[in-house]
């Protein structure tokens, strides 16, 4: 499994507004999505200019499989949608490592 990371930087009194927004445009689009397994908003309570989207992906090849094309377009149309400025300040990607268990 892969993790994509998204930190987001958005006006605190606009945060509820992007999140149901990026829910409506985003999370269709990805629930699509060959690979996709599942979404989560993280809000830091002493941060409330800041989000992290956490994205679960079966595999890298499939979440890396969405088209640049397509990616764009979502884009543009929450862009359209949400009217506002917010920044993407880190993207990062982690692998879930499971270790077998060890019985004693």
């Amino acid at each position: 499994m892969v993790i994509e990371w998204l930190k987001i930087r958005v006006s605190p009194e606009l945060r509820e507004n992007f999140i149901q927004k990026d829910s409506e445009i985003w999370n269709s689009m990805l629930a699509s999505c060959p690979g996709f397994v599942s979404k989560e908003v993280w809000i830091d309570p002493g941060v409330p200019g800041e989000l992290v989207l956490v994205i679960r992906w079966a595999s890298r090849e499939q979440w890396k499989s969405i088209s640049l094309e397509r990616l764009t377009k979502v884009e543009q149309q929450f862009d359209r949608e949400f009217g506002e400025s917010y920044q993407m300040i880190e993207t990062t990607e982690y692998q879930i490592r499971k270790f077998p268990q060890v019985s004693s």
